[in-house]
């Protein structure tokens, strides 16, 4: 398995296989692939077909749009991955919006020299992402280190849900979480479960189902005590410009969480979007947030300009 060339179209599966060990194995990537450093400078073999520089309405506007006339957002460059002969191909059949369409991967697939396995990632849980980590490991040869990282990202998740038993019932907040703001949507699939860990209520979400659009109705009727941000592909300066449109919104300072300046965002980008290992990293920024006291930051997530209080 050591010469196997792997080709990552989703950089949550980039992630996943530089912790695996397989970084040297990769031989390309996608347009968003961008962590750890130095995985961006591998040939990228897929482009967005979203303008830069758009509002998050047109952006909106423009996914509603295109997915009316094709099955994705992304294409594949086929010149490229020709050139690079990989032997793996991970993708996602998840998400039409978050990567080059599973059919497009498939036909491609059928194009290229030495008939490359194609592996299909769908997680809707954090359990979904322990086990795509070990899948991967199968695949790639690498059953040793997986066990040994997905039993590292275990402890961590259970120490977090260790600590949050102590917290009765009426100490835990309810929590509306927005991985888009214009227009709203809630933060489904692996979020909900987060907030049950980190010792809050999720007042939104659809646990393990995809994200949904929400009316601000249903955001002043859940009236959560703490709302947190993190909008999907948005770092965290992208994520600033954006937040004003909250506070344009009718009624806005007549909710609970406004009230009591329990307002959150952070990094969507690189946390709560991506089902690899720093969803575990996720899980313990919105663990501190939710309740600082019980659950400290770990010197690593302390170093990093990860969250903002909103004013």
């Amino acid at each position: 398995m050591s010469n196997l060339r792997i080709v990552s179209l989703l950089p949550s599966a980039t992630e996943i296989l530089c912790t695996l060990g397989a970084r040297e194995q990769l031989v390309g990537v996608s347009h968003e692939c961008d962590y750890p450093p130095g995985v961006e400078c591998l040939p990228a073999v897929t482009r967005t077909l979203i303008p830069k520089n758009l509002s998050s309405a047109e952006i909106d506007q423009t996914v509603r749009e295109q997915l009316n006339h094709t099955d994705a957002l992304y294409s594949l460059d086929l010149s490229v991955l020709k050139e690079l002969r990989p032997d793996l191909i991970v993708t996602q059949a998840l998400c039409d919006v978050c990567a080059v369409s599973a059919a497009e991967v498939d036909s491609a697939a059928c194009q290229l020299p030495g008939n490359p396995e194609v592996v299909n990632l769908e997680p809707m849980s954090l359990q979904d992402v322990l086990d795509t980590m070990l899948h991967l490991a199968l695949r790639t040869g690498l059953q040793k280190s997986g066990d040994r990282a997905v039993d590292s990202l275990r402890k961590r998740i259970d120490a977090v849900k260790s600590r949050s038993a102590s917290i009765d019932r009426q100490h835990r907040p309810t929590v509306g979480f927005l991985e888009w703001i214009d227009p709203l949507f809630n933060a489904g699939h692996w979020t909900p479960e987060l907030i049950a860990y980190a010792g809050g209520t999720d007042c939104l979400g659809n646990p393990h189902q995809p994200s949904q659009s929400i009316t601000p109705d249903k955001l002043w009727e859940a009236d959560p005590d703490l709302l947190f941000v993190a909008l999907c592909g948005f770092d965290l300066e992208r994520t600033r410009r954006d937040l004003g449109i909250l506070a344009e919104m009718d009624a806005w300072q007549e909710l609970s969480c406004v009230r009591n300046g329990r307002l959150f965002y952070t990094d969507g980008n690189s946390y709560f979007s991506r089902p690899g290992p720093r969803l575990v990293d996720s899980l313990e920024i919105l663990a501190h947030c939710l309740h600082p006291d019980l659950h400290p930051l770990t010197p690593d997530l302390q170093a990093i300009n990860f969250t903002g209080l909103l004013n």
